[in-house]
């Protein structure tokens, strides 16, 4: 996450941690499709943790629950929540390397359009996996939107409403991940935003 991000995150953090889910069921189908391939004794690596929501929401199925995020002010908003002795908070980029490493399950969502070199991340968090672990993703393919978006883009950025992200395409996202070595198992979408891909790939054994 380059500095300009840092800084639109600290600025917009306690907006993000007051805002409500914009749709609720399709963030609960996640929420339970995860929690679904979660398992009690797992080491999980959450990155771009943002304010905590979902670590807080699916950390006490597991055994740890390292929720990470470079924000000064996303980090401050999840320590300062009601927490569980599974889930840990860190503030460090999304390709640190972490010392309980490795893991069972990794998930990155809505972060992989956003870090500075997203080959790189996926490079790194790849060999922090377990050989058969699981890396969940949810991912803005922005270079899917529909034209009238796009176009409204840079002027987001402009105004400091919108951080600096990368355009993906769906076969782009698809073609980074599995050159970091994951299999894709699974793709899908949840409720309208279908140009949220959600996916499931794992690191061969």
């Amino acid at each position: 996450m380059s500095a300009d991000q840092i800084g639109f995150w600290d600025r917009v953090a306690e907006r993000y941690a007051a805002r409500p889910v914009r749709d609720v069921a399709a963030y609960e189908a996640m929420l339970a499709e995860v929690a679904a391939r979660l398992h009690p004794g797992d080491k999980v690596l959450e990155i771009g943790c943002g304010t905590g929501s979902t670590a807080l929401r699916l950390g006490p199925q597991v055994g740890l629950w390292l929720a990470t995020d470079l924000s000064p002010e996303m980090h401050r908003i999840a320590c300062a929540k009601p927490g569980c002795a599974q889930v840990q908070f860190r503030q460090t980029a999304a390709e640190a390397r972490h010392a309980e490493a490795p893991f069972d399950v990794i998930c990155a969502f809505h972060i992989l359009h956003l870090v500075p070199d997203a080959a790189a991340t996926l490079a790194a968090l790849f060999g922090q996996l377990k050989p058969g672990g699981l890396f969940l993703s949810k991912t803005w393919c922005l270079a899917d939107l529909p034209f009238w978006m796009k176009a409204i883009l840079p002027l987001l950025r402009l105004r400091g409403w919108m951080p600096p992200a990368r355009a993906l395409q769906a076969p782009e996202l698809r073609a980074l991940i599995t050159a970091a070595g994951f299999v894709i198992e699974e793709e899908r979408i949840f409720g309208k935003g279908k140009h949220s891909r959600y996916i499931v790939a794992r690191k061969p054994v």
